[in-house]
């Protein structure tokens, strides 16, 4: 039996994913996203020490509630940090009935990332950027991964969600919405793209965990904006 570390829990989460959902946060995560909002998930080994069966008891209670298109979603932290406990809770969950995703961040990969992609029902995966110099300096890690994990999505041929977090200044304008409309081309699958408005509500967060918030200059997204570059979006 393998363990997972657990960073959290979130029930009737409604963003994560279609219908009602129970989110689990797994601990660990090789990336440092200038704009992450949960840094206390990045520690490999902390968090709360789980096995699988825990996992769907706990996910369990939610199936009044799930429907049809509800479920459970693993993210992070980066789940597939934890490939074979992933693996494993998802098995167990699917011997229940429980829709499975897991939700990407496209900076991590290794031996057991290719079964837990196939093992899920749904992909969510977050582009960070389409430019590999921009991936890099907004993660820290190589865009390499990325191109690990959209290969095995299209050859396994898993429904895919695109997540892309738009930041002023870096990433919102017409010119950025064009390249991510031919990156998402090479995608199979695609049924939704969500264009997510970045905002600084983490700051007390690190300022508490005494750590430098990288994008505390910049201001929340404009909503307008947000909607207008979402109108543009082709997949």
């Amino acid at each position: 039996m393998v363990k997972g570390r657990l960073h959290s829990i979130e029930t009737f989460g409604a963003v994560d994913g279609p219908g009602i959902r129970t989110v689990f946060f797994l601990q660990g995560c090789p990336a440092r996203c200038l704009y992450c909002h949960n840094p206390d998930s990045w520690k490999i080994g902390a968090g709360s020490e789980v096995d699988a069966a825990t996992l769907v008891k706990r996910a369990k209670r939610g199936i009044p509630y799930y429907g049809d298109d509800g479920g459970v979603t693993f993210s992070g932290g980066e789940p597939l940090l934890q490939g074979e406990f992933l693996i494993e809770a998802i098995k167990a969950l699917k011997k229940e009935n429980i829709n499975c995703a897991i939700d990407i961040s496209g900076t991590y990969y290794d031996e057991f990332s290719h079964e837990a992609i196939n093992q899920s029902d749904l992909i969510l995966l977050d582009i960070k950027h389409t430019n590999p110099k921009q991936f890099t300096k907004i993660t820290s890690r190589s865009q390499e991964t990325l191109f690990k994990i959209i290969e095995d999505i299209n050859e396994l041929g898993k429904k895919v969600w695109i997540r892309q977090v738009i930041i002023p200044g870096i990433n919102d304008n017409e010119e950025y919405i064009e390249s991510l409309n031919e990156f998402i081309k090479q995608i199979k699958n695609v049924e939704k793209v969500e264009l997510l408005g970045y905002h600084n509500m983490a700051i007390n967060k690190y300022e508490k965990l005494g750590m430098d918030y990288k994008l505390k200059d910049v201001k929340p997204m404009d909503k307008a904006k947000l909607d207008r570059l979402n109108s543009m979006v082709k997949y």
